[in-house]
Protein backbone atom coordinates (compact mmCIF):
# COMPACT_ATOMS: atom_id res chain seq x y z
CA UNK A 1 0.00 0.00 0.00
CA UNK A 2 1.41 3.50 -1.06
CA UNK A 3 1.22 6.30 1.58
CA UNK A 4 2.17 8.70 -0.69
CA UNK A 5 -0.56 11.73 -1.01
CA UNK A 6 -2.85 11.97 -3.64
CA UNK A 7 -1.57 15.18 -5.12
CA UNK A 8 1.88 13.80 -5.36
CA UNK A 9 1.10 10.68 -6.47
CA UNK A 10 -0.18 12.23 -9.74
CA UNK A 11 2.70 14.45 -10.28
CA UNK A 12 4.83 11.19 -9.98
CA UNK A 13 2.53 9.67 -12.41
CA UNK A 14 3.53 12.53 -15.05
CA UNK A 15 7.06 12.08 -14.10
CA UNK A 16 6.85 8.30 -14.67
CA UNK A 17 5.10 8.45 -17.69
CA UNK A 18 7.74 10.79 -18.90
CA UNK A 19 10.47 8.81 -17.99
CA UNK A 20 9.06 6.08 -19.85
CA UNK A 21 8.38 7.58 -23.02
CA UNK A 22 11.94 8.21 -23.55
CA UNK A 23 13.03 4.30 -22.57
CA UNK A 24 14.15 2.43 -25.81
CA UNK A 25 13.47 -1.09 -25.75
CA UNK A 26 16.29 -2.95 -24.63
CA UNK A 27 15.66 -7.25 -25.02
CA UNK A 28 19.21 -7.63 -23.23
CA UNK A 29 17.85 -5.40 -20.06
CA UNK A 30 14.61 -6.58 -19.75
CA UNK A 31 15.89 -9.88 -20.39
CA UNK A 32 18.27 -9.02 -16.91
CA UNK A 33 15.56 -7.50 -15.13
CA UNK A 34 13.72 -10.84 -15.70
CA UNK A 35 16.50 -13.04 -15.10
CA UNK A 36 17.04 -11.43 -11.56
CA UNK A 37 13.35 -11.60 -10.49
CA UNK A 38 13.19 -15.67 -11.41
CA UNK A 39 16.54 -16.03 -9.39
CA UNK A 40 15.20 -14.06 -6.36
CA UNK A 41 17.60 -11.14 -6.17
CA UNK A 42 16.76 -7.81 -4.75
CA UNK A 43 14.60 -5.36 -6.15
CA UNK A 44 17.58 -3.09 -5.80
CA UNK A 45 19.04 -2.57 -9.33
CA UNK A 46 18.85 1.09 -10.67
CA UNK A 47 16.04 1.92 -13.02
CA UNK A 48 16.04 2.86 -16.86
CA UNK A 49 16.29 6.48 -16.58
CA UNK A 50 18.81 6.34 -13.86
CA UNK A 51 20.52 3.61 -16.58
CA UNK A 52 20.20 6.01 -19.62
CA UNK A 53 21.59 8.74 -17.38
CA UNK A 54 24.49 6.71 -16.84
CA UNK A 55 25.39 5.72 -20.30
CA UNK A 56 25.33 9.87 -21.34
CA UNK A 57 27.53 10.54 -18.74
CA UNK A 58 30.00 8.09 -20.35
CA UNK A 59 29.21 9.03 -23.69
CA UNK A 60 29.61 12.51 -22.30
CA UNK A 61 32.91 11.76 -21.05
CA UNK A 62 33.75 9.49 -23.99
CA UNK A 63 35.13 6.68 -21.15
CA UNK A 64 36.85 3.92 -22.24
CA UNK A 65 36.77 2.07 -19.25
CA UNK A 66 34.14 1.81 -16.10
CA UNK A 67 34.49 0.29 -12.39
CA UNK A 68 31.62 -0.75 -10.93
CA UNK A 69 31.99 -1.76 -6.86
CA UNK A 70 28.61 -3.57 -6.45
CA UNK A 71 27.27 -5.84 -9.98
CA UNK A 72 23.71 -7.48 -8.22
CA UNK A 73 22.77 -8.86 -11.58
CA UNK A 74 24.23 -6.94 -13.93
CA UNK A 75 21.72 -4.47 -14.83
CA UNK A 76 23.67 -1.28 -14.32
CA UNK A 77 26.56 -3.63 -15.66
CA UNK A 78 24.88 -3.86 -19.40
CA UNK A 79 24.27 0.07 -19.65
CA UNK A 80 27.88 0.62 -18.97
CA UNK A 81 29.10 -2.28 -21.45
CA UNK A 82 26.40 -0.74 -24.27
CA UNK A 83 27.43 3.23 -23.47
CA UNK A 84 30.11 4.13 -25.74
CA UNK A 85 32.08 1.76 -28.24
CA UNK A 86 34.77 0.03 -27.07
CA UNK A 87 34.36 0.47 -23.83
CA UNK A 88 35.56 -1.78 -20.97
CA UNK A 89 33.71 -2.83 -17.73
CA UNK A 90 35.33 -4.30 -14.47
CA UNK A 91 32.82 -5.32 -12.23
CA UNK A 92 33.18 -6.24 -8.33
CA UNK A 93 30.65 -8.61 -7.05
CA UNK A 94 30.93 -10.10 -3.16
CA UNK A 95 27.85 -12.39 -3.48
CA UNK A 96 28.26 -15.42 -5.23
CA UNK A 97 24.45 -15.66 -6.12
CA UNK A 98 24.41 -12.22 -7.18
CA UNK A 99 27.88 -13.10 -9.35
CA UNK A 100 26.36 -16.08 -10.90
CA UNK A 101 23.27 -14.29 -11.93
CA UNK A 102 25.24 -11.55 -13.69
CA UNK A 103 26.97 -13.55 -15.36
CA UNK A 104 24.45 -15.07 -16.91
CA UNK A 105 22.67 -11.82 -17.94
CA UNK A 106 26.12 -10.42 -19.65
CA UNK A 107 27.08 -13.45 -21.56
CA UNK A 108 28.17 -12.77 -24.80
CA UNK A 109 29.30 -9.30 -23.56
CA UNK A 110 32.73 -9.45 -24.56
CA UNK A 111 33.76 -5.93 -22.94
CA UNK A 112 32.66 -6.60 -19.39
CA UNK A 113 34.77 -8.76 -16.17
CA UNK A 114 32.79 -9.45 -13.24
CA UNK A 115 35.42 -10.25 -10.48
CA UNK A 116 34.03 -11.98 -7.87
CA UNK A 117 35.34 -10.86 -4.64
CA UNK A 118 35.36 -8.24 -1.61
CA UNK A 119 36.03 -4.94 -3.07
CA UNK A 120 38.69 -3.88 -0.11
CA UNK A 121 40.23 -7.25 -1.34
CA UNK A 122 40.13 -6.62 -5.33
CA UNK A 123 40.83 -2.92 -5.47
CA UNK A 124 44.08 -2.69 -4.11
CA UNK A 125 45.32 -5.69 -6.71
CA UNK A 126 43.78 -3.77 -9.07
CA UNK A 127 45.89 0.13 -8.39
CA UNK A 128 48.69 -2.58 -8.13
CA UNK A 129 48.10 -3.16 -12.03
CA UNK A 130 48.47 -0.02 -12.58
CA UNK A 131 44.68 0.37 -13.87
CA UNK A 132 43.44 3.30 -14.20
CA UNK A 133 39.74 4.24 -15.18
CA UNK A 134 37.48 6.92 -16.77
CA UNK A 135 34.65 6.49 -14.54
CA UNK A 136 33.51 4.75 -11.30
CA UNK A 137 30.07 3.77 -10.10
CA UNK A 138 29.59 2.63 -6.22
CA UNK A 139 26.59 0.72 -5.50
CA UNK A 140 27.33 -1.13 -2.37
CA UNK A 141 27.87 -1.23 1.62
CA UNK A 142 27.45 2.02 2.96
CA UNK A 143 29.73 0.17 6.01
CA UNK A 144 32.97 0.72 4.04
CA UNK A 145 31.54 3.38 1.77
CA UNK A 146 34.29 6.19 2.76
CA UNK A 147 37.37 2.93 2.00
CA UNK A 148 35.75 2.42 -1.45
CA UNK A 149 35.52 6.41 -2.47
CA UNK A 150 39.00 7.01 -1.16
CA UNK A 151 40.72 3.76 -4.19
CA UNK A 152 38.06 5.23 -6.00
CA UNK A 153 39.87 7.84 -5.88
CA UNK A 154 42.90 6.33 -6.53
CA UNK A 155 41.79 4.38 -9.61
CA UNK A 156 40.33 7.52 -11.36
CA UNK A 157 41.84 9.64 -14.04
CA UNK A 158 42.18 13.37 -13.74
CA UNK A 159 39.24 14.86 -14.52
CA UNK A 160 37.49 11.00 -14.46
CA UNK A 161 34.12 10.97 -12.72
CA UNK A 162 33.09 8.70 -9.33
CA UNK A 163 29.72 8.63 -8.70
CA UNK A 164 27.85 7.42 -5.50
CA UNK A 165 24.66 5.99 -6.10
CA UNK A 166 21.82 5.81 -2.85
CA UNK A 167 23.69 8.68 -0.96
CA UNK A 168 20.89 11.01 -0.35
CA UNK A 169 18.39 7.67 0.97
CA UNK A 170 21.27 6.85 3.15
CA UNK A 171 21.51 10.81 4.78
CA UNK A 172 17.37 10.47 5.35
CA UNK A 173 16.85 7.02 6.24
CA UNK A 174 19.04 6.62 9.57
CA UNK A 175 18.30 3.63 11.81
CA UNK A 176 19.89 2.21 14.77
CA UNK A 177 22.96 4.80 14.60
CA UNK A 178 23.65 4.65 10.56
CA UNK A 179 23.47 8.49 11.11
CA UNK A 180 27.19 7.94 11.64
CA UNK A 181 27.95 5.95 8.82
CA UNK A 182 25.41 8.21 6.19
CA UNK A 183 27.47 11.04 7.40
CA UNK A 184 31.61 9.43 6.95
CA UNK A 185 31.38 10.15 3.53
CA UNK A 186 30.13 13.01 3.32
CA UNK A 187 32.91 14.72 6.33
CA UNK A 188 35.08 12.82 3.53
CA UNK A 189 35.01 14.58 1.05
CA UNK A 190 34.43 18.23 2.26
CA UNK A 191 38.21 17.56 3.14
CA UNK A 192 39.52 15.69 0.44
CA UNK A 193 41.35 18.23 -2.10
CA UNK A 194 41.66 15.85 -4.70
CA UNK A 195 38.21 15.95 -6.13
CA UNK A 196 35.16 18.38 -6.67
CA UNK A 197 31.50 16.77 -5.41
CA UNK A 198 28.34 17.96 -4.85
CA UNK A 199 25.08 16.13 -3.78
CA UNK A 200 22.42 15.83 -6.23
CA UNK A 201 18.73 14.90 -4.52
CA UNK A 202 16.30 12.92 -7.33
CA UNK A 203 13.13 11.24 -7.92
CA UNK A 204 12.04 7.78 -8.40
CA UNK A 205 8.59 8.08 -9.86
CA UNK A 206 7.82 4.44 -9.91
CA UNK A 207 8.12 4.01 -5.99
CA UNK A 208 5.08 3.21 -4.29
CA UNK A 209 6.60 4.24 -0.62
CA UNK A 210 7.40 8.00 0.08
CA UNK A 211 10.40 7.33 1.83
CA UNK A 212 11.92 5.68 -1.22
CA UNK A 213 10.41 8.01 -3.72
CA UNK A 214 13.59 10.67 -2.56
CA UNK A 215 17.15 9.33 -3.40
CA UNK A 216 20.45 10.69 -5.28
CA UNK A 217 23.64 10.83 -5.66
CA UNK A 218 26.66 12.21 -4.79
CA UNK A 219 29.08 13.03 -7.78
CA UNK A 220 32.85 13.85 -7.90
CA UNK A 221 35.26 14.69 -10.64
CA UNK A 222 38.62 13.97 -9.85
CA UNK A 223 41.06 17.16 -10.16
Amino acid sequence: MSDIPAHLSSKLSVIDKAQTALTKSNSRLDNAVANSGVNGLPTIAIGPAQGAYLSILCQLLNAKSVLEIGTLGGYSTIWFAQSVPGISVTSIEFNNKHHAVALENCKGLDNVDIILGAALDVLPQLAEQGIIFDFVFIDADWDEQAQYFDWAVKLTRSKGCIYVDNAVRQLTEVEDGDETKAWALIEQLKGDERVEATLMPTLAPYKTTLSSVVDGFVMAIKK
